[in-house]
């Protein structure tokens, strides 16, 4: 399997009918948006945009709403994000193609979402979405499986994930100590909870077939 491989793969998930929504997972660190964005990329080349990128973080609670239920220390964790709102976001491009769907995002230097930063537009046909939890069964957790035509799950070596992460981390704004700490402590065990759901994937994506990352680029990037 190379990335040729998962372009043809996505591209054929459209039809005559409804959109169709890819998801994608791992744990934190796997590359998933690395691999979303390039799919998206590829698939556009120069023409009209027929598909859109759609991130799982745009729904993480607020740091101010983390702080009011006492969730700020594991910001991250499945009951930190706002799970029923992005399965009923997934049900809006689902069938909203006769409007623009604004998605939230999330700005990675204040570590916060923002609403209707993502736009839909109708011609898009193809929505690919990222995530750690996209697998997960339990809670509002449940109902987003079955809105998704696929899921892709990505799998790297683990001393890589965790290089990528701490340094994602420094980038945006972290000391190393502090990184590797949070890294080692509460997003582990985020990726702890996320390699139990591999089993749930439609396609397991080796590291072989995952695009490189992109090399910091020394400033705030507002999107991931």
């Amino acid at each position: 399997m190379n990335f040729d491989d998962l372009l043809k793969r996505a591209a054929s998930l459209v039809g005559p009918g409804p959109r169709a929504i890819l998801g994608i997972t791992g744990s934190p660190g796997a590359g998933k948006s690395t691999l979303a964005r390039r799919v998206v990329r590829e698939l556009n080349g120069d023409g009209p945009p027929w598909v859109a990128y759609v991130p799982m973080d745009g729904f993480h609670l607020a740091d101010v709403e983390l702080d009011r239920l006492g969730r700020r220390d594991r910001k991250g964790a499945p009951d930190t994000f706002d799970a029923a709102g992005y399965a009923a976001l997934l049900d809006r491009l689902r069938t909203g193609d006769e409007e623009t769907v604004y998605a939230p995002g999330f700005e990675r230097v204040l570590e916060q979402p923002i609403a209707g930063a993502v736009p839909v537009l109708p011609a898009v046909r193809l929505v690919v979405t990222e995530g750690n939890y996209l697998l997960l069964d339990s809670g509002a957790w449940g109902r987003v499986r079955p809105r998704l035509d696929e899921v892709w799950f990505c799998e790297i070596d683990e001393e890589e994930r965790i290089r990528r992460l701490v340094a994602r981390h420094e980038e945006f704004g972290k000391d190393h100590g502090t990184a590797v700490a949070w890294v080692l402590g509460t997003d582990q065990r985020n990726a702890v909870l996320v390699a139990t759901t591999r089993d749930r994937a439609d396609l397991i994506v080796p590291d072989a077939a995952l695009p490189a990352p992109c090399a910091p680029s020394g400033g705030p990037q507002p999107l991931r």
